[in-house]
């Protein structure tokens, strides 16, 4: 085997994968390995390259494609990343191989480039690799990476001898074997032999036993000769020259065990032999792990001790692994096959062709089937689907068919076995060709079709060339071939088709040649200009109009206005011209320059002619002085005329200025043209005179202002008045009340006039914007109701008929006069309306309500009715006396105010609300509290140690409150100065502790309820004396106390009234020994497992909760406490009411200043 090159310092590195890689593929079972030289990459990587470049491309719209060079040529590989969502540059890396970046190896034979097109907005890269050698052939990667994205390519290179010669072969570097035991066991592969290298012709070595070389050899030259004798599994072999050097124990069963491999040639005989220690044994052998049958092909021998296995017709599919066991113990050895060399029995015979016509090159090998590699100039010929090159096999006959030879098929080609090879030449020639038609010279119009056609005598291809340029096809362009003739179609000619075109036919040196004219009329293009061709220009402006022109070859252009030519020069009006364009100049233009103008254009194909007007305009006149014809509060109503002159341009519209008549400062008052001759300026101040004036504008610009008009004042009467309601209403009288108006104006409000009619005297006439009526009078039938204007906004209508109707309306008068009247939307009924009583409670009136001695008490309680209620106030069933409490009443509630509350105020007062035969009556229990007594007498009971035993009797005056404990206070006799000992205290017994020995201590005690401490105390007579250590003291007998006691309600249940859909609670307090059990029950019923209650009981303090009751939940609770003592039970009412927007019966709700609020905070 030849040798790889040494690389130069200056080339490319192309560094080869490691031979360990290649023998993993092997190992897996994956892919029968393949020989590979430095450079290139194995076929299952070649597979995965190409699977991975027909994946989805994330980021390259051009991807590098493998290619082919020869040593010493150039080759250029492209990559195009598009730009349109990237933000800034992609990075790329170019590799060779899996980890080789070329970027640090650009210089003599590498250069790295990269492109960027603005317009298409793609990033071009580039490697270009200069001066190929052999070496820089095999697998390169192009990665390309942008933030979080990712996109690779591999491609290969090949690089060849710029001229070869077939390789000399060596065959035994041929016998490689891809797999242990599989199908394909033994077949040739000649990936080693085909590479394009210069080999020194090798003399003819004896054959050498590879195993014996590796079984001698140090591992660090199992490379070298694998590499020297042709061995691509290198790794298979070495797991079994590891087997065989393994160290035998020395085995109890054989004498003599396998030897460790044995070789033989396809289709001889081997013998395997093994001696045993024990000829009893019983000896079975394996190929593979399968035991083997005695058979024509395998034949058991025993002679003695020894075991003979013989395999007759050894075939590729015998190469493997044996081994033969006897008892528990087993040796094994290898059996390699080798497969005899195919020599080629007749040779290859020099050929010669014509083009297109079909070629055969026949050889014949010594046996069937056999695998043969036809070659071209030394590179191996691949077959394919795309491929001109077919191989068909006969038995021995292998044959290369190449379909429509051409002259690139005029090569060398030779056919390569195992056992030998054969060359021949192959050389094809061109026929002689004829111009049977040939192309002609053509004249045709821009826009029509051009079509050059020729015919010559072969069926073969050629190129196009316009102006020595090759010609590229188009949607446009066409070239067609079809058998000898050809054509080239060019649809809608173009000026720049016109030019020199060739047709020359492939590989032959002749040329047909045609000349090509495109004419185009001449055509004026308007494009830019108005529908009837009119361009205004400004007066005192310049006029540069440039009319587009084309045709084919340029037309000359003449301009004309009234039979009088426009001649080119340096005049005010003159004409220019260019190759694309005519242009018609005025300097300064004037309103005489106004007219119609002619362009002339001619050329050989043609003349064209047009007209276009041109118009000067000018700034209009100002318009005649407006005039105010209607004036408002803070506003107006002009009007004027359209100024005499437009200035030749419609009028657009019109600006207005106003300004007040001492001022010189004016102000517009329409950012928006005014398109009509009637304007409205609003937002002016009363009693102030104003002048306005007018622009006129038109397309060109604003004119100046007209005269300004006559001085105006605005002045102007109120709005009408607002939220005109019925107050009251009587047998004879109609209260009527009203708002006032929302504008006033300058001239102030003076007063109202309330006025009104009968029914029957008016028809509806309309509906106002507030969907009230309005209606159609004479002022004759409105009655006034006062006679003198009025400044408040409520007033009676007196001495009306009962029974009646009447229409009401009220109007504000001011120094401008009255303003539009205020209509009642309906008629009026003069009779009075009789509304039930209804007395309002408040919430927290509903309960006891308690106030202390001397606090103020004030209550107000709404109430409805109509007409005016009679309102009686009781206390206890006896009439309240004024003169101790203040009774107010007005319409809609009655107020009880006590200035300083005592306690004969408590009690329960009665309201009774009466409007003709209707009465309705509620209750309010009043208390008011004090502080109490103190208690009647304390006496000291006992006395012991450190101990004083008190007992005490409760005050006689409790404050109008229950008593809620007692303060027990401690004074030494010594310095009378009082300690409280404790505070909050509920019996009426205690015991004083830790008093000091020897001292004489007096005792006194509080009474305390909800509004303090009683003023005084009540004081032990006698003083009870601490006795001194040394004194006997006696320990008193006591009788065990009782505590068992009936059920006692200390705290009773007391009526409630409860909101519906709000939880209510009725609470009492009991005390009872044994404890007493609790029982609840409503209307007499007991309420057990209703989810709608919830029952608590702590420290003697006893809830009933009932969720969101209804009114169907009122009703008589009870609440029994039953012990062994007794039962006791206590009552109490729930009255639950229902709340209809704010209010707990239906009706309007008549709230008190201040109610209103408390009433939703307390029931909500």
């Amino acid at each position: 085997m030849p040798e790889p090159t040494k690389k130069e310092e200056n080339e490319v590195p192309a560094p080869a994968p490691p031979p360990e890689e290649p023998s993993k593929e092997k190992e897996a079972g994956t892919t029968p390995a393949k020989e590979w030289s430095l450079g290139e990459s194995p076929v299952g990587e070649e597979q995965d390259k190409q699977n991975a470049n027909s994946q989805l491309s994330i980021l390259f719209v051009e991807k590098p494609q493998g290619g082919t060079v020869k040593v010493g040529e150039n080759i250029t590989f492209i990559a195009k990343v598009k730009a349109e969502d990237l933000l800034r540059k992609p990075t790329v890396k170019w590799f060779k191989g899996k980890w080789m970046d070329l970027a640090s190896k650009a210089g003599k034979h590498l250069q790295l480039k990269e492109t960027f097109e603005r317009h298409s907005r793609v990033y071009t890269f580039e490697m270009q690799i200069i001066k190929a050698k052999e070496n820089y052939a095999g697998n390169y990667r192009c990665e390309v990476t942008y933030k979080d994205k990712f996109d690779s390519c591999s491609f290969d290179l090949e690089v060849h001898e710029s001229t070869g010669t077939t390789p000399n072969i060596d065959i035994r570097s041929a016998f490689k074997r891809s797999g242990e035991g599989q199908d394909d066991a033994g077949e040739l592969d000649f990936s080693g032999l085909l590479k394009r290298r210069e080999v020194k012709q090798q003399e003819e070595e004896p054959e050498v036993d590879v195993w014996e070389l590796l079984k001698n050899a140090k591992p660090s030259e199992y490379e070298k000769i694998a590499f020297q004798y042709g061995i691509t599994d290198l790794r298979g072999m070495l797991k079994r020259l590891k087997r065989m050097r393994r160290v035998e124990k020395k085995s109890a069963a054989f004498a003599k065990i396998l030897d460790p491999a044995y070789q033989v040639d396809k289709g001889g005989r081997v013998r395997f032999m093994v001696e045993l220690a024990d000829p009893k044994l019983e000896v079975k052998w394996y190929k593979n792990g399968q035991e083997i049958r005695p058979s024509t092909k395998y034949i058991f021998e025993h002679k003695g001790c020894q075991r003979i296995l013989f395999i007759n017709n050894c075939q590729m599919t015998d190469d493997s692994e044996y081994y033969v066991t006897a008892g528990d113990e087993k040796c094994s050895t290898e059996l390699f096959v080798r497969e005899p060399p195919i020599m080629v029995t007749k040779q290859l015979e020099d050929t010669t062709a014509y083009c297109g016509e079909r070629v055969e090159l026949e050889c014949e090998v010594s046996e069937d089937d056999a695998n043969v590699k036809w070659f071209k100039n030394g590179e191996e010929i691949i077959p394919g689907p795309k491929s001109r090159y077919r191989i068909r096999v006969e038995g021995k006959k292998h044959f290369l068919i190449i379909e429509g030879a051409t002259k690139a098929d005029s090569a060398e080609y030779s056919v390569m076995t195992t056992g030998g090879q054969s060359s021949a030449k192959l050389t094809v020639d061109l026929k002689p060709l004829k111009i049977l038609t040939p192309l002609t010279d053509q004249t045709v119009n821009l826009g029509k079709e051009i079509c050059l056609k020729c015919e010559i005598s072969e069926n073969i291809t050629g190129k196009w060339t316009k102006n020595g340029l090759p010609v590229q096809e188009s949607d446009r362009l066409k070239v067609v071939h079809k058998g000898r003739i050809h054509k080239l179609v060019i649809a809608n000619a173009l000026i720049e088709d016109e030019g020199d075109y060739v047709f020359a036919p492939d590989a032959y040196n002749v040329t047909l040649p045609a000349k090509v004219r495109v004419i185009d009329p001449p055509k004026i293009i308007l494009d830019g200009l108005d529908a009837d061709n009119t361009v205004t220009v400004i007066a005192g402006n310049k006029l540069r109009l440039e009319i587009p022109i084309s045709g084919e070859p340029p037309p000359k252009a003449i301009w004309s206005r009234a039979d009088k030519a426009i001649m080119e020069g340096s005049g005010r009006i003159r004409a220019e011209s260019y190759p694309d364009s005519s242009t018609l100049v005025i300097d300064v233009a004037e309103r005489d320059d106004s007219g119609v103008y002619h362009i002339n254009l001619k050329n050989e194909a043609g003349e064209a002619h047009a007209s276009i007007k041109i118009k000067v305009v000018d700034l209009p006149d100002p318009p005649v002085a407006p005039t105010v014809t209607e004036v408002g509060d803070d506003w107006c109503i002009m009007k004027w005329e359209p100024p005499a002159y437009d200035g030749g341009s419609p009028i657009l519209g019109y600006f207005i200025e106003r300004k007040k008549k001492q001022s010189s400062r004016w102000m517009r008052l329409n950012f928006d043209l005014c398109k009509e001759t009637t304007f409205e300026p609003k937002k002016m101040i009363e009693g102030v005179a104003y002048e306005v004036r007018i622009f006129a504008v038109n397309a060109i610009g604003i004119s100046k202002p007209s005269m300004p008009s006559r001085p105006f004042v605005p002045l102007a009467v109120t709005s009408p008045p607002t939220l005109l309601a019925v107050d009251s209403v009587t047998d004879t009288t109609v209260t009527m009340k009203w708002r006032p108006p929302d504008q006033i104006g300058a001239a102030g409000l003076d007063g109202y006039v309330l006025e009104y009619c009968f029914e029957g005297c008016t028809s509806a006439k309309q509906s106002d914007e507030n969907g009230e009526a309005a209606y159609d009078l004479p002022a004759d039938n409105w009655l006034p109701a006062n006679k003198d204007l009025i400044d408040k906004t409520k007033f009676t209508i007196t001495d009306l008929p009962t029974d009646s109707k009447i229409f009401v309306r009220v109007k504000a008068i001011n120094a401008a006069g009255a303003s539009e009247p205020k209509y009642y939307s309906q008629p009026i009924l003069v009779k009075e309306i009789i509304e039930p009583p209804k007395i309002r409670i408040p919430r927290h009136l509903k309960q006891t309500y308690i106030r202390r001695v001397g606090e103020a008490v004030n209550l107000v309680i709404p109430f409805q009715g109509k007409p005016r209620p009679e309102l009686t106030w009781k206390k206890d069933g006896v009439e309240i006396d004024k003169n101790q409490i203040n009774i107010r009443n007005s319409e809609t509630d009655t107020i009880i105010f006590i200035r300083k509350a005592e306690r004969s105020h408590s009690g329960k007062y009665d309201l009774q609300v009466k409007v003709d035969k209707f009465v309705e009556t509620a209750s309010i229990d009043i208390q008011i509290v004090d502080r109490p007594g103190p208690p009647q007498s304390v006496k000291i009971e006992d006395v012991w140690g450190e101990n004083v035993a008190l007992t005490w009797t409760p005050p006689k005056d409790d404050g109008n409150a229950a008593i809620t404990g007692y303060t027990i206070q401690k004074a030494d006799k010594k310095s009378m100065e009082w300690f409280t000992v404790i505070e909050h205290y509920h019996r009426t017994n205690a015991t004083i502790t830790e008093l000091v020995i020897g001292n004489e201590y007096y005792f006194r005690v509080f009474s305390e309820n909800m509004c303090g401490l009683s003023e005084d105390a009540t004081m032990t007579k006698e003083s009870a004396v601490i006795a001194k250590d040394g004194k006997i003291y006696k320990n008193p007998v006591y009788e065990d106390f009782d505590f068992s006691e009936a059920p006692m309600f200390t705290q009773p249940l007391v009526n409630t009234y409860a909101i519906a859909g709000y939880n209510a609670t009725l609470n009492c307090s009991v005390r009872g020994n044994p404890k007493p059990k609790i029982t609840w029950m409503k209307n007499k019923v007991v309420i057990v497992d209703d989810p709608r209650y919830r029952m608590f009981s702590n420290q003697g303090v006893c809830t009933l909760e009932i969720r969101k009751p209804s009114p169907y939940d009122g009703g008589t609770y009870c609440c029994k406490a039953v012990n062994d003592l007794g039962t006791v039970e206590i009552e109490c009412k729930l009255e639950v009411k229902v709340i209809y927007q704010g209010v707990d019966t239906p009706g309007q709700p008549v709230f008190l200043e201040g109610q209103q609020q408390s009433l939703h905070n307390k029931d909500f």
